[in-house]
């Protein structure tokens, strides 16, 4: 169309390059301490829809994935990221969202549901420096007073 007789890179030249790549998106921050939301979701990375598998008892090959949010109240941005298999819960992961976060931030709070009431939760928040973080996260259903 330009008039250029330039090769176009195939899929698999792009998906290795991808990988080298370093991208620094700024954080536009927010005013005082930062409140984080936690929570994670299902996303399906292959295999066919689930109407298909519903109505044609489709194959068993459908492979899931779950993504660990952590996003800033103020501003919405994500500010971590975790892609697990299905079965990892999501409790042990949010250390791991945690360290995601730079040191010098300062955490106000952190929010998330039931799941991340554990002690390792509680602790790890504690160690970032978060307070208020016992008022954020709802006791389990199967929780013990």
């Amino acid at each position: 169309m330009a008039g250029l007789d330039w090769a176009a890179p195939d899929f698999s030249t792009l998906s290795r390059r991808q990988k080298t790549l370093n991208v620094n998106l700024p954080y536009r921050g927010g005013t005082g301490p930062m409140n984080l939301l936690i929570d994670s979701t299902g996303i399906k990375s292959e295999g066919e829809g689930e109407w298909n598998a519903r109505k044609h008892g489709g194959s068993k090959r459908r492979i899931w994935r779950k993504i660990h949010i952590g996003i800033d109240e103020e501003t919405l941005e994500v500010r971590a990221v975790e892609v697990t298999t299905r079965n990892v819960g999501d409790a042990p992961v949010l250390p791991e969202l945690l360290n995601q976060i730079p040191p010098d931030q300062d955490v106000g709070s952190v929010t998330a549901d039931g799941a991340y009431d554990t002690r390792k939760c509680h602790d790890a928040i504690a160690a970032h420096g978060a307070h208020g973080a016992h008022d954020v996260i709802p006791p389990r259903k199967n929780a013990k007073p």
